[in-house]
């Protein structure tokens, strides 16, 4: 061996390793059981009536990823051998407040103080594989219980008080190993349950587990069974996998197991064909690299867009779904994608809507969709004043996130290409800044207001009022401030133009 050669090191024995992750569990079961001293005393009321009682579910997954929060101890899932009406007097009698959660499905819901608990009797459901709809029975065996569940790692529990760990599915070796699993065979569970297939895209972002083999073969199989599933309930699965750390991985989950031609079609349709003859960008892979790019861009708790932003995020996947429809081939071997923007932006509002989001989000995604390639426009030239002032009013309150959409928008391995756009972009901003200053383009008004037209119109409340108003802050965009008298003449010198005014 040369002598500067560094020795590899040695094995680690797997006894070693079996005690390194004894050791590991039993701290994350100690921390867990520290967090939530209020499950505690549930469980040793239901102890006392003769019931067991269990956390399960994301409270010990994330206490042995050593992700514990105030979130996870503060809102419990657990489960118990007790039936409902034995669980709500029990709860009732612990907490503040108890209520029915589904009675029909065994939970029952309480608070004490700031933490809330839900909890379900054991249950052994059998599932309409056509409704989805499960038959439920209630069992009485907590292993039985934790196998009907989606995921091994989601099918550890700790009993209460006691702090016994439970995992009759080996979740604490996938989790040691980075690796998704399901308890049973994936295509039971899947069948079952389709919306577990889009769960899985979501650990993979969310948890940075890989999903197993076997798992994504049965999702790749089954992934038409997703339409069977609401709209409502594909929607919260996407939007956690957009929000967690690393959503590239779910989404080429969902791409490359065709579940995404099902829920999202636009993004699979982004793998557009690049020939010899006809180069452009891969626009799925310069998608991707977007959407990361603007995570990059997000701030902390106290910045102009704070992260993880969902409207951020969904614009950056969503901003060139237009360029399938929009792709032309030019003379000479070039593609051009023109107004593949306004496209883009109508097509973002159909796929959200049909994703049932809620219709603020949708008008901001879809504005940001029409507005990221307006920079582009200037960016070879001087900004005049107007320009910069329609660039603002157009972004509104979207103008921090449009900011790091179109930063992000740049993909180029062409350094000197990317820094000459890096630059255009920040003599924008500080174009922006300099006008914002002088002017308060963030509140970009006419020099008069309505009742300042009226006036001096003569007219009442109408139409004429509103064509009157966005004449006049066309003038102010295009001229700056005017001051009200001279508002006044241009107001005057339009309306002397309109077919209204003769007939006054």
């Amino acid at each position: 061996m040369p002598a500067d050669a560094v020795p590899a090191p040695e094995p680690v024995p797997a006894p070693a390793v079996a005690a390194a992750v004894d050791a590991a569990r039993d701290e994350a079961v100690a921390a867990l059981l520290a967090f939530a001293p209020d499950a505690v005393e549930l469980g040793r009321r239901f102890a006392e009536a003769g019931h067991t009682l269990a956390l399960v579910g994301g409270p010990v997954r994330d206490a042995l990823l050593g992700r514990l929060g105030a979130a996870a101890t503060t809102d419990l899932d657990l489960t118990t051998s007790a039936r409902p009406e034995e669980s709500a007097r029990l709860v009732g009698r612990w907490g503040e407040a108890a209520w029915d959660v589904g009675a029909a499905f065994g939970t029952v819901g309480g608070r004490r103080g700031d933490v809330v608990v839900e909890v379900t009797t054991y249950r052994t459901d059998l599932y309409d594989r056509v409704s989805r709809k499960p038959a439920v029975e209630f069992g009485d065996s907590l292993d039985a219980d934790l196998v009907r569940r989606d995921f091994t790692v989601n099918a550890m529990a700790v009993t209460l008080p006691d702090g016994a760990f439970v995992d009759p599915c080996g979740g604490l070796r996938d989790l040691a190993h980075h690796v998704l699993h399901t308890p049973r065979a994936p295509e039971e569970s899947f069948a079952d349950d389709p919306l577990r297939m889009m769960r899985a895209a979501r650990f993979s972002s969310t948890l940075g587990l890989r999903v197993a083999p076997a798992v994504v073969e049965a999702m790749t199989a089954m992934a038409d069974r997703i339409t069977m599933v609401s709209a409502e309930r594909v929607r919260v699965e996407l939007e956690k996998l957009l929000l967690g750390a690393d959503p590239r991985a779910g989404l080429e989950l969902l791409v490359g197991t065709g579940l995404a031609a099902h829920v999202l079609p636009e993004l699979p349709a982004l793998q557009l064909e690049v020939d010899e003859h006809h180069r452009h960008k891969d626009v799925y892979e310069h998608t991707l690299t977007v959407l990361e790019q603007a995570m990059a861009l997000e701030d902390g708790p106290d910045g102009d867009v704070p992260g993880p932003d969902l409207v951020l995020r969904l614009a950056a996947l969503l901003h060139d779904v237009g360029k399938p429809a929009t792709r032309r081939f030019e003379p000479g071997g070039g593609v051009s994608f023109h107004h593949h923007e306004v496209v883009g932006a109508k097509m973002t509002t159909k796929r959200m809507r049909a994703l049932r989001f809620d219709t603020a989000t949708t008008k901001q995604v879809a504005r940001l969709v029409e507005l990221h390639l307006r920079f582009h426009g200037f960016s070879g030239g001087e900004w005049t004043d107007s320009a910069v002032r329609r660039y603002v009013t157009d972004a509104g309150p979207l103008l921090p996130r449009l900011h790091r959409l179109t930063r992000s928008d740049s993909t180029t391995r062409n350094q000197r290409k990317a820094a000459r756009l890096s630059a255009s972009y920040d003599a924008l901003e500080r174009r922006i800044e300099e006008l914002t200053a002088a002017e308060e383009l963030a509140a970009v008004r006419p020099d008069l207001d309505g009742e300042q037209i009226m006036a001096a119109l003569g007219v009442p409340p109408g139409r004429v009022v509103g064509r009157a108003y966005r004449h006049l802050l066309e003038l102010r965009l295009d001229r700056g401030p005017l001051g009200e008298d001279a508002a006044r003449a241009e107001l005057l010198a339009w309306w002397a133009e309109q077919p209204e005014a003769s007939e006054g």
